[in-house]
């Protein structure tokens, strides 16, 4: 058992000083290739851990990943995988992200869901997401893997918190009824040309039963989403690379924008 806390700790400080440091380092699954996916999940636990202690920031939602089913078959998984969201993740549309702290970045177009209710158990289904459900808005995540060359496995992915960096919403919030939240239209461009186009129903046929799914996984450990908590649902296309002195723009049908700009 010692020795298993023992290499928890080595990793997750492995990757916090990654992070830290905006330094890139060799997958975890390189060192240890017998780490499961429940351990991965704690791996995760330890890491957000760390990184509060330290920043004194504090968690203000949930990410998820690998809800296109062609990213689940290239990455040779069948379901999606969960991060958390914390506070000093946040950017703002008017600040610019700063180049300064990440590694590779990269930027994905999503919809953010504001929670107006707690949302917990094991059978949480896309009308009770919808239900719990106070505002939409499209948002921006910067993902940034501290993995070589992005490249990493189910595992890896997990335990870095899933590539998770930065994040931005838009202005502009929708109630959920409002809208066909299954069949938004998205078009993503990068200093004014058209980077990637994308749907909302790439996310599982629909965001809100990603986020069903999340709440469902988090269920069976015993945890849930709480009023206030902001989910990140998935990207709607792949992502795009920028560096310093970039702007994206990710235009959503019936949502309106939500840009970032990118400096030293």
């Amino acid at each position: 058992m010692t020795l298993l806390v023992d290499k928890h700790k080595e990793i997750i400080e492995y990757l916090y000083t990654a992070e830290r440091d905006a330094r890139e380092v060799i997958k975890v699954t390189d060192e240890y290739p017998e780490l499961t996916v429940k351990e991965a999940y704690e791996l995760q636990d330890g890491l957000l851990a760390r990184k509060l202690a330290e920043s004194g920031s504090k968690t203000v939602g949930l990410k998820l990943g690998l809800t296109s089913k062609a990213k689940q078959v290239m990455m040779g998984v069948n379901e999606a995988i969960y991060g958390y969201l914390h506070q000093d993740m946040l950017g703002f549309e008017w600040e610019g992200i700063s180049y300064s702290g990440l590694i590779h970045p990269k930027v994905e177009p999503e919809i953010a869901f504001l929670l107006d209710k707690d949302l917990q158990g094991e059978n949480i289904t896309e009308e009770d997401v919808l239900a719990a459900t106070k505002y939409v808005a499209p948002a921006l995540e910067v993902i940034d893997s501290r993995y070589k060359d992005f490249r990493f496995t189910l595992v890896d992915v997990i335990a870095d918190n899933c590539s998770s960096a930065k994040f931005v919403v838009g202005s502009k919030w929708v109630a959920p009824g409002a809208i066909d939240l299954g069949n938004i239209g998205m078009v993503m461009s990068k200093n004014g040309e058209v980077a990637q186009t994308g749907s909302s129903a790439a996310v599982l046929g629909h965001p809100a039963t990603a986020i069903a799914w999340a709440v469902n996984e988090l269920g069976a450990r015993g945890r849930g989403l709480k009023k206030g908590d902001i989910i990140l649902s998935g990207a709607m296309s792949e992502a795009i690379a920028f560096k310093p002195g970039d702007s994206v723009i990710a235009n959503f049908e019936g949502l309106g924008s939500v840009s970032m700009y990118c400096k030293e």
